[in-house]
């Protein structure tokens, strides 16, 4: 592809010549002098003078360099459509596999590709285009929208409802019964019904191995662009809000509110009954016992504002000194009172 017509494509403003031609696209220090490559991050800015690509994605603020670019608001997300050039989603052929096992009454929309040895349940409806990938399992009553894409082993569970454009990666579990139990007097434990269910809204993402809990009544929602990382535990009643990062083994315990472009990084924990508020980002492992304020950045355990976090963890390596310091004055200031 010559570089002016993928310029095009992306929606970009080309500095230098358009019939270069293109094979690819990859990273800074990958790419090579048919590929083409993008900065987003100015601290990687010095790599422009090594990288071997043939053009570059930058911003429009960058000056002019010795080779050409292709000028962007936002470099990463052209970088990620230019991906797409190259490497288009593949989408199986539609039908369904023999070996698949579809109850009678479920409604399937428009050219459905079913793999091997799917299993979909009574009174099942999924929209159109959607593809059901090996070993999926979808049980009784779930309602699915347009354009599902399930991995193989991923599981939605009965009465679960989804939206379109949902992807769900392999071995997701989406509606499992939430962690209740009542004490008996005994102290065993008494299984409580999870009477409720699990909504996933529109543009949701569900990493490889991550948990939805169903509410024990009412409901557990994930609202429309969120998505979620592998290995992530969403506990019952819990609401995710629009466009949320949870990030790789972030847990939040039952009824957890989460606000609008919410960032948990990496094995934030949640405790129960909290509200995150909108905007808010929590640096990784970050414990949060407490509600949280819109637009905050917290770090530590507790939680608390990361200026002040980053303060105290300054401190914490200087703890030995400190404290034989504190050690030697008590002994002088002890010696002196003994001796008064």
């Amino acid at each position: 592809m010559k570089l002016g017509e993928l310029a095009t494509r992306l929606g970009c403003t080309l500095d230098g010549p358009a019939d270069i031609d293109i094979t690819g696209v990859t990273g800074l220090d990958e790419a090579g002098p048919s590929e083409i490559t993008f900065l987003a991050n100015p601290k990687y800015f010095r790599k422009l003078k090594t990288t071997q690509a043939a053009a570059i994605i930058v911003s429009p603020d960058i000056p002019p360099g010795d080779r050409p670019f292709l000028r962007s608001e936002n470099p990463y997300l052209t970088f990620a459509k230019a991906l797409e050039v190259f490497f288009p989603p593949y989408r199986p052929p539609a039908g369904i596999h023999p070996t698949a096992i579809i109850a009678p009454d479920v409604k399937l929309g428009r050219h459905p590709s079913i793999g091997p040895y799917v299993v979909v349940e009574d009174g099942v409806e999924i929209g159109d285009n959607c593809v059901l990938k090996s070993f999926v399992m979808i049980y009784r009553q779930a309602k699915i929208g347009h354009r599902f894409l399930a991995h193989s082993h991923s599981v939605v569970r009965e009465g679960v409802r989804i939206g379109n454009d949902v992807i769900l990666q392999n071995g997701v579990v989406v509606g499992a019964d939430g962690y209740g139990f009542a004490k008996q007097a005994e102290g065993s434990y008494y299984k409580i019904v999870q009477t409720g269910t699990a909504i996933i809204e529109d543009n949701v993402e569900i990493q490889a191995n991550a948990c939805v809990d169903r509410a024990g009544v009412g409901e557990t929602r994930i609202r429309r662009g969120a998505k979620i990382d592998n290995l992530v535990q969403v506990g019952h009643g819990s609401d995710v809000g629009e466009n949320s990062l949870l990030c790789g083994q972030a847990g939040l315990a039952g009824s957890s509110k989460i606000g609008r472009n919410v960032v948990l990084a990496g094995q934030v924990g949640v405790a129960g009954h909290l509200t995150i508020g909108d905007n808010v980002i929590a640096t990784a492992q970050s414990g949060i016992p407490n509600d949280v304020e819109a637009d905050k950045v917290v770090s530590g355990y507790p939680a608390m504002d990361n200026p002040q976090w980053l303060k105290c963890a300054a401190v914490f390596a200087r703890l030995p000194e400190m404290f034989a310091t504190y050690r030697k004055v008590l002994k002088l200031l002890e010696k002196q009172g003994s001796g008064s």
